[in-house]
């Protein structure tokens, strides 16, 4: 389960979701301690995951000794999570967030545009060529480690930067952090600021809140909603594999999205279903599945990071990132929060935005989950911000980053 090889320990995807779940517990254990953390809803595997991050930092400067997980569970429980969204989610809600959605859309690549023209600009500061900066730009930021992974090496190879996809993982990795601490603090200046709360109560996405946490679920409601989320994996992966024979490919938790969204929305609520059970949309068991797979994967992700492979590159990166997230606090502060309504649902999706400028779309998602958990429901945010940063900015990407590289 764990072996040491050559300096490396490796660890088994059994093992690697055990630590998950430790790190989960001492990050909500630290969260109880330190009332700060709350305060500005920082997740609980935020902290965890940073916290230990570090520890395994220190072991390799102390001894040399690697520390390496391997995440191909952590990769299944974004699919489970994107999944209970679909679920959870109404042809109404997608209705009512149509403007919404083509409006954050909007804002978002005018946002890309800014981001690398921003990353560009701070590494002709260090006399360092426009690739580097789109490397700071959003090839690593909007992007994610995936878009720097597989852009890194054409870059690298056709503008001779020898350490491309190091550079592009350091930035990916500080803007996970950066995301990770930012959507909380911004909603919670907001939601303050303009005395903000929900227009009516309603059942979370993602999790419980704290007063709501007594025992409730049952085995049966808890096996009927993983049910539901296991036949709407089975729709998405057929529907993944078609869209790839047709050359189109998508990353898994999107179309198990999409083919949640279809079950829920198509199949009539009374529908007799073997379990005797209505379709478990909304329910408190699907959002307990949803907040455990959430949780446990951005742990599992944050505590992996090799901190110590990015000490090399700290001066252009740092001023890279420091100018980037002033830019995102602006623009979620400024743009985002007055052009989606200056309301409640506003103000989480500016949560969301701040995971979805620095970070990944399971950082988006995890700030959303924490100041909803605080502050209640937004199904709005719930429902265009993933649609943004799962789908449609992995598109626009796809466009905007062979444009900047021709002509800057």
């Amino acid at each position: 389960m764990i072996e040491l090889v050559d300096e490396v320990i490796q660890v088994n995807p059994f093992i690697a979701v055990t630590i998950g779940i430790i790190v989960l517990f001492v990050g909500k254990r630290i969260n109880e301690a330190i009332a700060f953390l709350r305060e500005f809803s920082i997740p609980e595997p935020v902290t965890g995951g940073l916290l230990f991050s570090v520890i395994f930092a220190c072991v390799y400067a102390a001894t040399g000794v690697v520390v390496e997980f391997e995440l191909h569970a952590r990769d299944f429980l974004l699919v489970y999570f994107f999944t209970t969204i679909g679920i959870n989610a109404s042809f109404k809600d997608l209705l009512d967030g149509g403007k919404p959605l083509v409006i954050l859309l909007v804002i978002t690549i005018g946002y890309m545009f800014v981001q690398n023209l921003t990353g560009i600009s701070v590494a002709a500061l260090f006399d360092l060529s426009a690739p580097v900066g789109l490397l700071g730009g959003s090839v690593s930021l909007i992007g994610g480690h995936g878009t720097t992974i597989a852009w890194s090496p054409r870059i690298g190879e056709d503008f001779g930067i020898a350490n491309a996809m190091e550079i592009g993982i350091a930035c990916a990795t500080f803007g996970l952090i950066l995301a990770s601490l930012m959507g909380g603090p911004i909603a919670k200046f907001l939601i303050k600021r303009h005395g903000l709360s929900p227009e009516k109560v309603e059942t979370l996405d993602v999790g419980m809140p704290e007063e709501q946490r007594a025992p409730g679920i049952g085995a049966m409601d808890f096996l009927d909603a993983v049910l539901a989320i296991h036949i709407a994996i089975i729709v998405g992966a057929l529907f993944n594999e078609s869209l790839e024979e047709l050359g189109l490919k998508l990353p898994m938790f999107v179309t198990c999205l999409f083919a949640g969204i279809l079950i829920t929305n198509l199949i009539p609520k009374k529908f007799p279903r073997f379990s005797g059970r209505a379709w478990p949309t909304r329910t408190p068991a699907m959002a307990l599945i949803a907040d455990i797979s959430l949780s446990t994967f951005l742990a599992m992700s944050l505590m992996s990071m090799q901190l110590w492979t990015l000490i090399d590159l700290a001066g252009p990166i740092i001023a890279m990132l420091s100018a980037q997230f002033a830019i995102a606090v602006a623009v979620n502060i400024f743009i985002v929060f007055r052009v989606m309504g200056r309301n409640y649902d506003a103000a989480v999706v500016c949560s969301g935005f701040g995971g979805i400028s620095l970070g990944s779309t399971p950082t988006a998602m995890a700030n959303m989950s924490a100041v909803t958990q605080r502050y209640g429901a937004s199904h709005l945010a719930f429902i265009i911000v993933p649609l943004v940063c799962a789908f449609f900015i992995d598109l626009a990407n796809a466009l905007m980053i062979p444009f900047f590289l021709a002509n800057f």
